[in-house]
């Protein structure tokens, strides 16, 4: 049984290899070497001291969290909606939120940027809002999901118990309910701000820029600069993999104390 066991492992140990452990040492390669293959952290030196790669990190750091915190009061009350209504057709209606992921999604920002150009006002026309919205329309069903998933779940007994010891509806939404969903804002919010910070699509088709991780990178290699061009993929992806472990720890602390804080 044990061999067997192992032998079942080794494609997916094969593919770990060949398209992780592989392109992560080139990435690493490439950005710790110069243009003659000399060991450098002149890539590193540069990353810190040039004002345009850390702008554009600030940049992309300010939109992942706007992005996020948009989603997220969208997300919140339809998901809390859904979770607690009667509705029988509940399911119906969530598919209604996720059905946009199944169109190509070259489509839909095409899409957003044609009703953007044609409604009036300097508003509809800022490089910002414009992105916060094209990217609130494309990552709002990862964050509607998780936190249905999570608010569906909720024990009403305990929500019932806190009306009969005389707490009203915001109290029992502050102490309980929100308290219960943290999982649910964890995992939406690690789901909308990780790709949210290298996401240049959105930008470049509604805005024309590179002043995001993503077009930066992509505008290095362009150049045939892959030496530093690897290095700010490198250090993207240190700050997504710490991210991911904070949430991750956030969110099992959460849950192991019953999600209660």
């Amino acid at each position: 049984m044990s061999f067997s066991r192992k032998c079942l492992g080794i494609p997916y140990g094969v593919f770990l290899i060949f398209f992780v452990a592989a392109p992560l040492l080139v990435l690493i390669y490439y950005a710790f070497t110069n243009g003659q293959g000399q060991f450098t952290a002149s890539n590193l030196q540069n990353f810190f001291t040039d004002p345009n790669t850390l702008g554009t990190l600030c940049y992309s750091l300010v939109l992942a969290l706007t992005a996020t915190v948009v989603c997220l009061l969208i997300a919140y009350p339809v998901a809390y909606i859904l979770a607690q209504s009667r509705i029988k057709k509940k399911a119906v209606i969530l598919l209604l939120f996720i059905m946009p992921m199944w169109i190509n999604f070259t489509l839909r920002i095409t899409a957003l940027k044609e009703i953007l150009s044609v409604i009036e006002g300097n508003l509809a026309y800022h490089p910002f809002i414009n992105t916060i919205i094209g990217m609130t329309y494309d990552f709002l069903p990862f964050m509607i999901l998780p936190l249905y998933t999570t608010l569906s779940k909720l024990d009403r007994s305990v929500i019932e118990a806190a009306s009969d010891l005389g707490a009203d509806n915001f109290q029992t939404f502050i102490k309980i309910i929100l308290p219960l969903s943290v999982p649910g804002i964890v995992s939406g919010v690690s789901m909308v701000f990780l790709p949210a910070m290298t996401n240049y699509v959105v930008l470049d088709m509604l805005y024309n820029s590179t002043y995001i991780m993503g077009s930066l990178i992509g505008s290095y290699f362009s150049a045939y600069d892959w030496h530093n061009g690897s290095m700010i993929a490198l250090i993207l992806l240190v700050i997504i993999c710490i991210v991911t472990l904070v949430s991750g720890e956030n969110e099992s602390e959460n849950a192991g104390r019953g999600g209660l804080v």
